[in-house]
């Protein structure tokens, strides 16, 4: 018998929400666990002794115990769908690879601080320069990847791949920022796109906090 497979992290997290995304997007029954901020869990000793960073997510596949968001969804797509989501072909499967560690190490450090500052900072203690020098820094990289959609209907080409999850995640941070923005016409076709998929309901349409 096949066991539920269960994700902890709370649903505001963007990295909770590429896992669970991924993890409708192939139908896949899970159970999810609230855990982070408010809700605690992530510093008892059973739970840093399967994530020692105390962070979220951590999911448990039947026993096997994974954390990193990123690396989660690849494993999700590869066990489940290898042939649509995680491609087969070396070269297109290390393309979505790229996209996908370019966002964790490029785009979401760039943007994080303007979203801690408008969300996550009170009021009265928030800092206005901080958010510039996060919108200075997040914007090269949005018309990179205004300019990768404009050759690709994809991020990896032309059809959706788990390259698409995490930086729509991102994507859709970015947008629910209370800050202006320059127009992107290729992020925001794909975008639309990406909040027209029936399993990026319950996560794209989500009010950021």
């Amino acid at each position: 018998m096949t066991k539920t497979l269960k994700i902890w992290g709370r649903i505001s997290s963007i990295n909770v929400k590429k896992v669970v995304w991924a993890a409708q997007e192939l139908g896949l029954a899970f159970k999810r666990i609230d855990a982070g901020r408010a809700f605690g869990n992530t510093s008892t000793a059973d739970y840093l002794g399967h994530n020692p960073n105390g962070a979220i997510p951590l999911i448990d596949d039947g026993g096997f115990m994974l954390w990193e968001s990123n690396v989660i969804v690849r494993y999700l797509c590869a066990k489940h769908n290898a042939a649509n989501l995680y491609p087969q072909d070396l070269q297109a499967r290390f393309n979505a690879e790229r996209w996908m560690d370019w966002q964790q190490a490029h785009l979401n450090p760039a943007g994080r601080e303007a979203f801690v500052q408008w969300f996550r900072t009170p009021v009265e203690q928030r800092d206005t320069a901080l958010i510039a020098k996060s919108v200075a820094q997040t914007e090269p990289y949005l018309a990179m990847l205004d300019q990768q959609l404009a050759k690709t209907e994809f991020m990896a080409g032309d059809h959706f791949t788990m390259a698409d999850i995490p930086i729509a995640c991102e994507i859709h941070r970015w947008w629910g920022l209370p800050q202006p923005r320059p127009p992107y016409p290729h992020i925001e076709r794909w975008y639309a796109r990406m909040q027209a998929r029936p399993a990026a309901h319950g996560i794209l349409d989500l009010p950021l906090s």
